[in-house]
């Protein structure tokens, strides 16, 4: 177990990576996201249960996904230290929370293992999670980390994104500076006992599970109208 807590830049670099949406909506895989990467395997609020449109006030509302990024992260910096046995580089560690962040693997990741046992090059297992494929550019940054302390990541612009009202990014609405998400972090209130997290696969199973229920549902329905109409 380790005793480290994430830097800012690391903290840039997921926000960069993450980008801030204000409403929920639908990941590359189906997850239900709010705010800077807030899923409902990190506890708290469930995006799925959120009003879908964009929120009136785009300022308070990213102000709201900035502290919720501040607690969220704390859970997997909390998470890291667990997995992790060996001393690390501020910038290695930084690498795995952005790892942890978006898989929530890194409980069961071979590249834990690898990293514990010491082995000289265990940063390629970075690349052993590449689902969706899209992720591929994230994950060759944050291996990229931690092999030589390169932060991708400057902190110019945070990327603002707005959604369709229904689940769907609907292009770029505009930027905070990295220096605003960090002083909003660093003001943000922090509960004296983080919120339970549960299993990102698990999660994206459950709610591939949902869709498939929803999909039966609405195909029986269709059945019974064309029935009835004959």
């Amino acid at each position: 177990m380790t005793d480290m807590t994430i830097s800012t830049r690391g903290l840039l670099e997921i926000a960069e990576h993450e980008g801030i949406v204000p409403a929920p909506y639908l990941d590359s895989v189906g997850v239900w996201t709010w705010g800077i990467g807030h899923t409902v395997a990190a506890g708290g609020p469930d995006p799925a249960k959120m009003h879908r449109a964009m929120p009136q006030d785009i300022d308070k509302a990213v102000i709201a996904a900035i502290e919720q990024f501040a607690v969220d992260v704390k859970g997997y910096v909390a998470r890291v230290n667990e997995a992790i046995h060996v001393p690390l580089a501020q910038h290695q560690f930084d690498a795995l929370v952005s790892f942890d962040f978006n898989t929530g693997g890194i409980h069961r990741a071979k590249l834990t293992a690898a990293i514990n046992a010491g082995e000289p090059d265990a940063a390629q297992h970075f690349m052993g999670w590449l689902r969706p494929p899209e992720i591929r550019k994230r994950r060759t940054a944050e291996m990229s980390l931690f092999r030589t302390g390169d932060y991708a990541a400057n902190g110019d612009a945070i990327p603002i994104w707005r959604t369709d009202g229904n689940g769907k990014l609907a292009g770029s609405l505009r930027s905070i500076s990295g220096e605003e998400v960090l002083r909003r972090i660093a003001s943000a209130p922090i509960p004296a006992e983080l919120p339970k997290m549960v299993d990102l696969e698990l999660a994206i199973a459950a709610a591939a599970r949902v869709r498939a229920a929803q999909d039966t549902a609405s195909r029986a329905l269709a059945e019974l109208e064309a029935a009835l109409a004959a």
